[in-house]
């Protein structure tokens, strides 16, 4: 087993931000860049934060990310903006995206950002959060390069596109954050560097079985869409919405460039203190919320959370105790 050490978040944000700087940040860039990948470690999203953090500086160093760009407008109509992301860091532009239509959803009570020639947003969660703690509902998502086969297919001509819907719940939120694979590449890393098996079949091996190994399903690049065929019609229709609201990249189009960079992003929100029923909103999220606490547990062994509850916990813990980084991971990290 891999030898795990704790680093307190604070420690982790400024060696993120040094790094940074390093490599072309500058100063307020790489704050807000390195503040994003350390809460996202401090949230128990490893594999979108301290895991993935050497594999982003290395897409800076190929010039596949330019850490001085800055996104301009394309296009505007009302609450419809489209936007070009010069191919700048993938946080930063979803950063960007996610306050611009908050401030379009203040004015016209719904606002919608699409951006084309961006690259890689990290955790989508991490905007849902950000909009819904200032008071906003969001639904975004992001298409990617071909990693996932088509329901019944051998071969990868999907994205597995990931996606955000995030409420304000009382002071905190309620966030779902999925790939359109069963499991996401991230994730699939996080278990083979565990070493640990999937608790489920995530994909298929060389023989062509479904298997809850993660290598096998790394070596054949063969991820199970989630829900099957339902998973897989999803992540064709967010790619055709991602690529003709923002006027950028289509998945095939993406993959023909040879690395995942210029994608196509979506970002949705919607000010519900401007409805009608917003009174009414706060008790009308609790009842569900009680209601759907009150599933009896399939086994002593389950716990029912609502999607963003096991975040406050990793929160709470790794603030108090550190966030949990493998040796080797930190080491890379360190030699930066």
């Amino acid at each position: 087993m891999p030898e795990v050490i704790r680093i307190p978040v604070v420690q982790m944000e400024q060696e993120f931000r040094r790094i940074l700087m390093k490599f072309g940040f500058e100063t307020k860039k790489a704050e807000q860049c390195a503040h994003i990948f350390a809460v996202n470690s401090l949230e128990g999203i490893y594999s979108h934060g301290v895991n993935r953090f050497a594999r982003f500086t290395q897409s800076v160093k190929e010039g596949h990310i330019n850490p001085k760009a800055e996104p301009e407008k394309k296009h505007s109509s009302g609450a419809l903006e489209q936007w070009d992301g010069g191919f700048g860091p993938g946080p930063l532009n979803a950063t960007f995206c996610t306050e611009r239509a908050i401030e379009l959803s203040a004015e016209y009570g719904i606002g919608c950002v699409a951006i084309g020639r961006t690259n890689h947003w990290m955790r989508a969660g991490y905007y849902g959060w950000k909009a819904a703690k200032a008071g906003f509902a969001l639904i975004a998502w992001t298409n990617t390069n071909a990693n996932m086969p088509a329901w019944g297919a051998l071969d990868c001509h999907l994205g597995n596109n990931p996606m955000v819907l995030a409420v304000p719940y009382k002071s905190e939120a309620i966030v779902l954050d999925v790939a359109m694979s069963q499991f996401a590449y991230g994730t699939l890393n996080v278990y083979r560097l565990g070493g640990r098996e999937l608790p489920i079949a995530g994909g298929y091996d060389a023989q062509g079985n479904l298997t809850t190994d993660p290598s096998a399903i790394l070596e054949t690049q063969r991820v199970l869409p989630m829900g099957y065929w339902k998973g897989s019609g999803l992540s064709l229709l967010l790619d055709i919405l991602s690529t003709i609201l923002s006027g950028g990249l289509s998945v095939k189009q993406i993959t023909d460039r040879g690395s995942e960079h210029g994608l196509s992003q979506v970002f949705i929100a919607a000010d519900i203190s401007s409805l009608g029923n917003q009174h009414l909103i706060p008790k009308a999220i609790s009842d569900i919320i009680l209601d759907y606490h009150s599933s009896k547990p399939a086994s002593e062994r389950d716990t029912i959370l609502y999607p963003g509850e096991r975040v406050l916990r990793s929160r709470k813990q790794n603030t108090e105790a550190g966030i949990p980084v493998d040796q080797t991971v930190w080491r890379e990290i360190i030699s930066l």
